[in-house]
């Protein structure tokens, strides 16, 4: 880095060669195998190439440059999480689920949309995915980028909350 920002073309391509590798090893690690890996990537590159002037000779490199990867990378998940949000809606997907069963009255079913929107979006993801849409946890869990571990948690939270709110609902 201090033969790049002393100018050396070479030693700078060579640098972002170097990194990007480093940062697709460190990503992959940290967030497995998800296509927007290549994205943050990317994003890691301009950051340095942008920034490449506030790195201080004194200081070591590698910490710099962690730092960097790693705020990119909660980054880029928390826009993957806002792309993916498509169930800020949850109640206009209950009557497709409800009607089949026909043992949860309209009241019942506008209740429970009305619960289910009130819970956090990470709860009520979490719920909709595995008891809604039928997914298995591992395949939630990668959809919405947390372990397994954090799918379930959020799940009992959520069918916790749920009961709580549609109990307060119906005065018992």
């Amino acid at each position: 880095m201090r033969r790049a920002q002393l100018g050396d073309q070479i030693a700078y391509r060579q640098l972002l060669t170097e990194i990007g590798s480093v940062s697709e090893r460190f990503l992959r690690r940290r967030i497995g195998a998800h296509h927007f890996v290549e994205d943050c990537v990317q994003e890691v590159l301009v950051s340095i190439h942008e920034a490449r002037h506030t790195w201080d000779p004194a200081r070591p490199f590698r910490p710099w440059l962690y730092a960097i990867v790693r705020n990119k990378a909660i980054d880029e998940l928390r826009r993957v999480r806002r792309e993916r949000n498509v169930f800020a809606n949850p109640g206009a997907e209950l009557p497709d689920v409800a009607a089949p069963a026909e043992a949860a009255s309209e009241d019942g079913a506008s209740a429970l949309g009305s619960a289910l929107g009130a819970l956090p979006a990470p709860l009520r993801d979490a719920l909709v995915l595995t008891k809604l849409h039928g997914l298995s946890t591992a395949e939630a869990a990668a959809r919405l980028c947390i372990s397994g571990m954090a799918l379930r948690v959020r799940v009992h939270r959520a069918v916790s909350r749920l009961r709580s709110l549609l109990e307060e609902d119906s005065g018992a």
